[in-house]
């Protein structure tokens, strides 16, 4: 397996090591082996790093040069573009992503999304003219004023790690504000290779910084917590988000989370490909590590064996078809971590426990010392059953039979979690009534793409607070003010 150079951290425009001199193995998903070291950054360097993100928003125009900031900006997207083949290998070697995941998702997928997300800058409005009013016996102009907010803290996870690095810097630079980007501990190099690339384009000291670390959680608690940092974005799991929410409330600071997620695909009997929506409806791109992924498919009853003998197919079929490091029609490879892994088969586990069928899957596999799990199908499974409430985060299917439209409704919705959700039916209106009466933040009708660079990503209930990507996105990290003043 490649190695990967060392990640650095970025600190105050240096890439440089840590403080203490400290690193930390990166590992590969696919062998377990060591393919590069990172930069430990300890106390002192988070420190650092929030302490030149406050000074280079206190003391420089980068939140109020609109112009500038958009150059420089376009820049750095240019040279993501120009890197992508590096990308690319930083993606299948630290973030286990299959060839054919990484030209989806993992590095096309986020460099699209980032050229949508350029586009939307010109549609942000920093003053906008609310006229005169007369009150008091004089007339007063006001403006409505959107400013940077200030010093945001990014905390990103280890699943999609460019897409939503590219998110958070750059929905934030935009805005103006300065940053911090802790990476997770599994992926540091993709976050430290953007901060060198970030230099090259030219973005000024203090500007972005960049912190990987080996302990989990130091950096973010001393982000979350110090009184320097105004904001928070997070991408992860719904009990650290709640962490998160709890630690930042002391300075009051503004929080924005995208959580977990248990989305519901639903696929009526009028479904028209009714069979092959069913088969494509597995649960294997990058191995089920997403957070917007229908682990749930709901199928009514009347067609439930019928979906159950697809599956059963489908599955099959795939078995010779995932798992190649070198092929591109693969979509699915090992899952992260060897914690990963543990977690995954101890849900497969609980699912025989609950009584739920194991339709296929549920193994294991030895691969070289690398994370690998079968593509995993649970049939028969009520919605009560923990496989089918809480998130796996693995390459495992639930499927739920529903008695008709208004059971489809309640099972979907019958959920902590309100992330997204599908809806397939060979009637549109029919479709579109459900899709608008599910509780969740993105909603594809018939395959229509839901999650794009241009549009808000975020969920209802407990997968998150705000929005990520589009203006929207870009808005999180204004504040608003207003000016007042005597009409002459």
């Amino acid at each position: 397996m490649e190695r990967l150079p060392d990640a650095l951290l970025l600190i105050d425009g240096e890439m440089r090591p840590a403080a203490s001199g400290r690193t930390f193995d990166n590992l590969c998903p696919w062998t377990g082996e060591v393919v590069g070291q990172a930069a430990d950054a300890g106390p002192e360097d988070v420190d650092a790093a929030i302490a030149a993100a406050r000074r280079a928003f206190d003391e420089t125009d980068w939140s109020r040069d609109h112009a500038r900031r958009f150059e420089i900006l376009s820049r750095y997207q240019a040279l993501l573009h120009a890197n992508r083949e590096k990308l690319m290998t930083i993606a299948r070697v630290e973030a286990g992503a299959a060839l054919g995941a990484a030209c989806l998702a993992h590095v096309d997928g986020a460099l699209a999304a980032l050229d949508a997300l350029m586009g939307c800058f010109k549609e942000v409005v920093f003053e906008e003219d609310r006229g005169t009013i007369e009150m008091y016996g004089f007339k007063s102009r006001r403006l409505v004023v959107r400013e940077a907010m200030g010093v945001a803290g990014a905390i990103t996870p280890w699943n999609v790690p460019l897409y939503v690095n590219i998110e958070k810097v750059f929905c934030g630079l935009l805005a103006g504000c300065t940053m911090v980007l802790k990476p997770a501990p599994d992926t540091p190099y993709m976050a430290s290779f953007m901060g060198q690339l970030a230099l090259e384009a030219g973005i000024p000291p203090g500007v972005l910084n960049v912190i990987p670390s080996k302990d989990p959680a130091m950096a973010g608690e001393m982000l979350v917590t110090d009184p320097r940092v105004d904001l928070i974005t997070f991408t992860g799991s719904t009990a650290v988000g709640k962490r998160i929410m709890e630690k930042g409330s002391a300075t009051l600071k503004r929080v924005f989370l995208e959580l977990g997620g248990k989305s519901a695909n639903i696929i009526l009997e009028d479904t028209p490909n009714f069979a092959e929506v069913v088969a494509r409806g597995m649960v294997v791109m990058h191995a089920g590590q997403g957070c917007a992924m229908a682990t749930r498919m709901l199928v009514p009853k009347s067609r439930y064996a019928e979906a159950c003998a697809v599956l059963e197919r489908a599955y099959a079929a795939f078995d010779a078809n995932w798992g190649d490091f070198d092929n591109p029609q693969h979509v699915m490879g090992p899952v992260i971590s060897k914690k990963q892994l543990e977690r995954v088969k101890s849900y497969i586990d609980l699912g025989i426990q609950e009584g739920a069928r194991l339709l296929h899957g549920g193994r294991v596999l030895e691969r070289g010392g690398g994370f690998f799990i079968e593509p995993t199908c649970f049939v028969d499974v009520t919605n009560d059953m923990r496989i089918a409430r809480e998130e796996i985060f693995g390459p495992v299917l639930c499927v739920i039979p529903f008695e008709d439209d208004e059971d489809a409704v309640r099972i979907a919705n019958d959920s902590d979690y309100g992330l997204a959700g599908v809806v397939h039916s060979g009637d549109f209106q029919r479709a579109m009534a459900i899709a608008r009466r599910i509780r969740a933040g993105a909603i594809s009708v018939n395959g229509g793409v839901m999650i794009t660079g241009d549009m808000p990503f975020g969920g209802y209930k407990q997968s998150g607070i705000g929005r990520a990507w589009g203006r929207e996105g870009i808005e999180e990290f204004l504040e608003i003010k207003v000016i007042a003043y005597p009409e002459r």
